[in-house]
């Protein structure tokens, strides 16, 4: 017999209906003698405690009543601290929901008392439909709300009405209780069940088990009984009665609990369990259900407070810390550091609380540091709770006191992985242990059979999501088990361990970079960079004041920040790799250790150029790579260096010097024959042609590349040259594909090279494509909802990846959106984004930039700023040789002539235009520049003309005609000639 078996029906007042006491206020209704509160005529949970507060305010509504009145009234016999009086009053003024909607119900008088502030309507409750009264009696008191467990607490109950027996599984702290404890309610509350619960973790031997469960459900223990004999007590004294047996911490003895509820499932029909435990009971008919961490918001620096407040475990530390600091309230500002505080606490419920309660000693961003030793700004004590969940150190002492010896050394080895681990990780790292573990540790099968019993008993977490089975400790159950290895004097030791097998699996992914496709190598290898983390930290702290250290140490700081360069580079961590790059450097004798000098001084030099930009810092870190390089004659590290240089010279706009280079380059590469080099320098000489304005020759090398690329398309090249090829090649390819005036080819070149570096999930090559890609040519096709989506996804990109100057960029790109728009505040935009780039050394597309900026101006009425500013752009063109948008520079200076009324000036800037666009093979600036020019004759009387030489260029379009610049010039061809025929 399941609760599903069960109706609904009315239980017997307590006393006659009309002499009791019942208090409307707003929707609610309140029965004191009842212990029940009615919203709507639906119970709200609340203790009985805050039951009788709340009947002790609604009695004298209006009034003051003080805290002594209020405590003598909720604990008549107990004497209570005033924080006890706080927590009820914060939980009462909760389930009122005082506050919301401009409603309040309960005023605070500082310190004297409490006042009901809403009008009560009081009297003897009428002759009316009975009222549904729970029969949970035996249930404690919730000690901390109830956020993001809805569903959960529904799904629980409607388990329990398929099954007898449901156990909710999970570590400590998560919630088990709390959950339980309000399934149980909603069931007492709607169906005709009695609820008895049993704390199991007040047990302190396993042959007391049955006392507990008999006391609970009203027998008298007896020392003796046995599980059948117990059950059959059970049965007589509950026959009749459908009733929910609630047992609460049942792993500390598991399989006397399981053996006790294996006999009463069989002798009582009408009895159902819920059971809450750190393992399963494994008894037959259980179902069990794994209680998740509260709902956590993604990383994110853009987080709003009101998105935060929409998951539970933000939601729950902002309610304690509310409880805490009368005036808190959560800040935008404060949202994404509130929301990493619940992050490394694992969403674990106790965790949260705890931490929360610390916000008036230290303040949010003072506690997020503190997190680091998270059992200091853990360890107070929360009163009023059990004592296995009044500290975070006391709820996992309960797990871990239980383990045995083996599975204990175990649980403190693991510790030291940040990231998540393999079962032949963890047998590895213990192999590293060597004569100083014991020989369990040493047996691979015997940890894996010790693994998955730390698995069930939720104190390991098991991601079955891949081919190879994932384990990671939670964050909280991680730093219980390094305090464990501190106390045991074997900290330093494990870490030591530990940094060793780190430094052998990147050993491992840098020999494999060349070899494996780039998603199954980022699989792999993508989430070891916490483990790299820690293990370069425990690496360099044993490095002195004056920056020296003993040699062993200083060798596995070093060997460890080379092996980790690939990684680096993969996940685009330019700021974290320039920071162990430089101490590795700071303690390396680069005289003597010239090869690992080249190696760390390549990987600052690619790391500066992406995080800063192309600072002469940078400019001096690849030269000096290129002379090691050619002093060790590493053929290798000439071709990186020649690269990084060419890349150098390309962002700061110097296109002749990068030329060069790349033809170096060139000449290495097909004298060893490597032909990810040659297909590569092919991609970078067409950007160099590209933007000197050789759209031919750009598009030539663009497409031998390709079609060259696809055999080892699945290789990655990241880590030789800092962007994945084929996703840059096809970015690149789009814009030449419009300047030669294939609008709808460009858009699909766009789309494929997003595509591509999506594939990568390279977070440079995605910002690259999205800047240079899908961005531009949404602008120069004139899709405006286009360039405002990626504009979008370049930003919530850069939010999740900060890479240098590329906010910058998406500053400017905000700001070309603006300006095509009408949207004077561009201008501002785009002025800014340019100056911040330029303090980086980008100046990168700094003529079409420019040019687009004087645009603007001349829109807002600025017309000499606006001339200014064409002429510098039109001077930097000529300077740097940045010739590509020449056309559209002199037919932007011929507008702004035009804007003046110098028709002269105009048509000179026009024809120039003209000319260059068609030297370059622009067709897309062509026909800019003649509909420009067709306005211009249009309006001194020259419309037929003008409309023949304007129709020649558009004719010359085999496709994009649903694009912008098509669009407007065929309405002007049809207006110059409507005009005519008038």
């Amino acid at each position: 017999m399941t609760l599903e078996t069960v109706h609904s029906r009315t239980l017997p007042p307590a006393q006659d209906p009309a002499s009791a006491p019942v208090f409307s206020f707003g929707p609610f209704r309140l029965f004191p003698a009842r212990q029940l509160l009615l919203k709507d005529d639906a119970p709200v949970h609340l203790g009985a405690r805050a039951i009788e507060l709340l009947a002790a305010l609604a009695e004298r509504s209006g009034e003051l009543v003080s805290k002594g009145e209020l405590m003598r009234r909720a604990w008549p016999n107990t004497v209570v601290e005033e924080s006890n009086l706080k927590v009820h009053m914060t939980a009462l003024r909760r389930a009122l929901g005082d506050g919301q909607n401009g409603q309040r119900y309960i005023a605070t008088v500082v310190g004297r008392g409490y006042r009901f502030v809403t009008p009560v309507v009081g009297g003897r409750l009428a002759m009316q439909a009975p009222v549904p009264m729970p029969r949970a009696s035996g249930l404690p008191a919730l000690t901390t709300c109830v956020l993001g467990r809805g569903p959960i607490i529904e799904a629980i109950g409607q388990q329990l009405r398929q099954h007898r027996l449901v156990t909710v599984l999970g570590p400590g702290g998560i919630g088990k209780t709390t959950v339980a404890i309000s399934v149980a309610k909603d069931i007492a509350l709607g169906l005709d069940v009695e609820v008895c619960f049993a704390d199991l973790g007040a047990v302190r031997d396993g042959k007391f088990v049955g006392n507990a469960i008999a006391a609970a459900a009203g027998l008298t223990p007896q020392a003796s009984d046995s599980a059948p004999a117990l059950a059959q007590a059970l049965a007589q004294a509950l026959h009749g009665r459908p009733t929910l047996l609630v047992l609460d911490s049942c792993e500390r003895f598991i399989e006397e609990v399981a053996a006790h509820v294996d006999q009463m499932l069989a002798a009582i029909p009408d009895l159902s369990v819920l059971a809450t435990s750190r393992e399963t009971l494994r008894v037959r008919g259980e179902c069990v259900y794994r209680l998740q961490p509260l709902d956590l918001p993604p990383p994110s620096v853009t987080l709003s407070a009101e998105k935060a407040l929409t998951y539970a475990a933000v939601a729950l530390f902002v309610r304690r810390a509310s409880e805490c600091v009368d005036d808190f309230r959560l800040r935008d500002d404060d949202a994404p550091i509130v929301a990493d505080i619940c992050r490394r606490l694992d969403g674990i419920a106790l965790a949260i609380e705890l931490a929360a309660t610390r916000v008036d000693a230290y303040g949010i961003r003072e506690l997020q540091l503190m997190l680091d030793d998270r059992f200091r700004v853990l360890t107070q004590d929360r009163r009023g709770a059990l004592p296995r969940h009044r500290t975070l150190g006391a709820a996992l002492d309960w797990s871990y006191d239980a383990l045995p010896p083996d599975e204990q050394a175990l649980l403190r080895s693991l510790s030291v992985f940040v990231a998540p681990f393999t079962l032949e990780a963890a047998a590895a790292l213990c192999r590293q242990s060597g004569p100083h573990a014991s020989h369990t540790l040493h047996d691979a099968p015997g940890i894996a059979d010790k693994l998955a019993r730390l698995v069930a008993k939720s104190l390991v977490v098991a991601d079955l999501s891949r081919d190879v089975v994932r384990y990671r400790l939670l964050d909280t159950t991680r730093a219980y088990g390094q305090q464990k290895l501190q106390d045991a004097h074997e900290l330093e030791l494990w870490l030591r361990h530990h940094a060793q097998l780190t430094m052998q699996r990147l050993a491992k992914a840098e020999s494999e970079w060349e070899s494996r496709p780039t998603d199954e190598w980022l699989r792999d290898h993508h989430d070891k960079i916490d483990d790299v983390r820690a293990a370069l930290k425990w690496a360099f702290s044993a490095e002195d004041a004056r920056g020296t250290m003993d040699a062993p140490a200083k060798d596995m700081a070093v060997a460890l920040t080379l092996a980790a360069i690939p990684l680096w580079m993969h996940l685009s961590r330019y700021d974290e790799c320039q920071q162990f790059v430089r101490r590795a450097l700071k303690i390396l004798d680069a005289e003597h250790e010239r090869v690992v000098a080249m190696k760390l001084t390549g990987a600052l030099a690619a790391a500066l150029l992406y995080a800063t930009g192309s600072t002469p810092e940078a400019g001096s870190a690849w030269q000096r790579t290129l002379a090691l390089a050619e002093h060790n004659d590493d053929a290798e590290y000439r071709l990186r260096a020649l690269w990084g240089l060419s890349v150098y010279h390309t962002y700061r706009g110097e296109h002749r010097a990068a030329l060069e280079l790349e033809a170096r380059f060139r000449a290495l590469a097909d004298a060893s024959g490597d032909a990810a080099a040659q297909s590569s320098v092919d991609r970078m000489t067409a950007t160099s042609l590209r933007y000197l304005g050789d759209q031919t020759q750009a598009q030539s090398h663009l497409e031998r590349m390709l079609s060259a690329y696809v055999p080892s398309a699945r290789r990655s090249h990241i880590a030789r040259f800092q962007l994945d090829q084929r996703a840059a090649a096809y970015g690149t390819l789009s814009n030449v594909l419009w300047l030669r005036g294939y609008p709808d080819r460009a858009v699909d070149a766009a789309r494929n090279a997003f595509t591509h570096a999506q594939m990568t999930a390279h977070a440079l090559s995605i910002s690259n494509a999205l800047v240079h890609g899908t961005c531009s040519i949404a602008l120069h096709v004139g899709d405006y909802a286009g360039a405002r989506d990626g504009l979008a996804l370049l930003r919530e990109h850069l939010a999740r990846h900060p890479i240098g100057y590329w906010n910058a960029l998406s500053a400017a790109i905000d700001g070309l959106l603006r300006i095509a728009l009408d949207d004077r505040s561009g201008i501002h935009l785009l002025r800014d984004a340019i100056a911040e780039l330029d303090d980086c050394g980008f100046r990168l597309r700094f003529p079409a930039f420019l040019g687009a900026l004087a645009e603007g101006l001349g829109a807002s009425g600025n017309l000499s700023g606006a001339h200014a500013t064409a002429d510098a752009a039109i001077s930097a063109a000529v300077t740097s040789g940045e010739c590509w948008s020449m056309a559209e520079l002199l037919r932007i200076k011929g507008e702004l002539w035009r804007l003046e009324s110098r028709p002269a000036h105009a048509e000179t800037c026009f024809l120039r235009s003209i000319g260059t666009a068609r030297e370059s093979h622009a067709l897309s600036w062509e026909l800019r520049a003649m509909t420009s020019y067709g306005r211009l004759l249009g309006a001194h009387g020259r419309g037929a003309e003008a409309a023949t030489a304007l129709d020649g260029v558009l004719s010359r379009f085999t496709e994009g005609h649903g694009t912008a610049d098509l669009q407007q010039a065929r309405a002007l061809i049809e207006r110059l000639r409507h005009d005519t025929v008038d």
